[in-house]
């Protein structure tokens, strides 16, 4: 059975560890590598819970080398803009995202695992496979 986009996105919502990666993306464009770092959590974990947030279409993926940077995309309708904004106002109670926001300060200071990649994909950006459970990227077509 194929779940609905509005389910997907509570799906993803229902998670620390999403609400977590989400919370630093609304800071902007985060390599991988650095998502690893900030949460200190597994690779295979945070490359997980990207794909299930990218398979409800709340992130994106770009490749650059073997660097995979994620974001948040642009609001699809009235519940993803509502669900986005509550990252900010609502889930202040869940453990560890002011910790979270102060590693990923200082990573983004220091320049992370990738320095001088910006914070906005550029036009012709590389994009994710469908392959949700992996978090690989491969060239869009």
């Amino acid at each position: 059975m194929t779940m609905r986009p509005d389910d997907l996105m509570f799906r993803a919502f229902a998670d620390e560890r999403r609400l977590r990666i989400l919370h630093l993306l609304r800071g902007g464009q985060t390599c991988v590598a650095d998502l690893v770092d900030i949460l200190d959590l597994p690779q295979s974990t945070v490359s997980r819970q990207l794909g299930i947030l990218r398979e409800a279409g709340l992130v994106a993926c770009r490749e650059e080398g073997l660097w995979r940077h994620y974001r948040l995309v642009e609001p699809a309708g009235p519940l993803h803009e509502h669900l986005v904004d509550c990252l900010g106002r609502c889930f202040s109670h869940v453990p560890g995202l002011q910790d979270d926001a102060a590693r990923a300060d200082a990573v983004r200071a220091s320049g992370g695992c990738c320095p001088g990649t910006p914070q906005t994909p550029p036009a012709t950006a590389e994009t994710c496979s469908s392959d949700a459970s992996e978090g690989t990227c491969s060239s869009a077509k």
